[in-house]
């Protein structure tokens, strides 16, 4: 079976040119969380299985990705590092390679055009491509919908673009088919509704996804223990966990967690 992974993730308002990572709770209420390249060198040596970095501000501003900030985040890691933010061509998405990605995340431009899934998996491979898809849950016109039974009821998820600032109308399971059908390799799905939080992953989102697609689903949004990633993979088939408010502040190490895990059934990586 393979290792399920843990992967913290650097969200960078770029605003400023050195980039800042910063963690929200349900997408607002922004806070400080340190320098990229530090943390990102941190969690490398700390055994995070993958590094994802969020431009956060790039798609809602309209700009490519800062580049600059990715290389020396890049130079710090020596571990598959996802980018996404701001990327809506093939070009953008070439910028980012260049500068040390192993893979890039789309969202907004995915959605606002599908083809470009086709186009960067066609040009890099499905591995290289991580869709983002930032969902939010909807009690209301189900009609259409995927509708998922949660235990505040029936359900369907509604995914958001720029950052969570504008809601599509697109149903999440819909289009997590649809790109999976368009070549991309993984999906990283973010529970709005739980996002930094600290409650825990949203399971229903994660469980109805995962089982929806046959590629990998990266599970995020929500976590603020090591119970909560023990949660997401005894009953879901999420294969890895992100999160970033518990190692940014120092509430506990990437190994603390996964040796948790693995003392707890779970196949994890451990250093030796």
């Amino acid at each position: 079976m393979l290792a399920r992974r843990i992967i913290p993730c650097l969200d960078c308002d770029l605003a400023v040119p050195e980039g800042r990572v910063v963690k929200g709770v349900e997408f607002k209420k922004i806070r400080y969380a340190g320098i990229p390249w530090e943390l990102a060198e941190r969690y490398s040596k700390d055994g995070a299985d993958e590094l994802v970095f969020l431009d956060i501000t790039a798609s809602n501003e309209r700009r490519d990705t800062m580049t600059n900030v990715i290389k020396k985040v890049a130079e710090k890691v020596f571990i598959p590092l996802t980018v996404g933010g701001g990327i809506n061509s093939v070009e953008a998405a070439r910028a980012v390679f260049n500068s040390g990605a192993d893979k890039v995340g789309v969202n907004t431009a995915a959605i606002k055009n599908p083809s470009l899934v086709n186009e960067i998996t066609g040009a890099y491979g499905s591995q290289a491509c991580v869709v983002a898809i930032d969902a939010k849950r909807r009690y209301d016109n189900l009609e259409g919908r995927e509708v998922v039974n949660t235990e505040e009821g029936e359900c369907w998820f509604e995914c958001s673009m720029y950052g969570g600032k504008e809601f599509t109308g697109i149903d999440a399971l819909k289009w997590a088919l649809e790109v999976e059908e368009r070549g991309a390799g993984e999906i990283l799905l973010t529970s709005m509704d739980r996002d930094g939080t600290y409650d825990g992953f949203d399971i229903e989102l994660t469980k109805a996804v995962a089982e929806t697609v046959r590629i990998p689903v990266i599970a995020s949004g929500g976590c603020g223990s090591p119970e909560h990633m023990l949660e997401v993979f005894k009953k879901t088939k999420a294969q890895a966990a992100l999160a970033a408010s518990i190692f940014h502040y120092g509430e506990y190490s990437i190994q603390e967690v996964k040796k948790y895990l693995d003392k707890n059934g779970v196949h994890v990586r451990l250093q030796k």
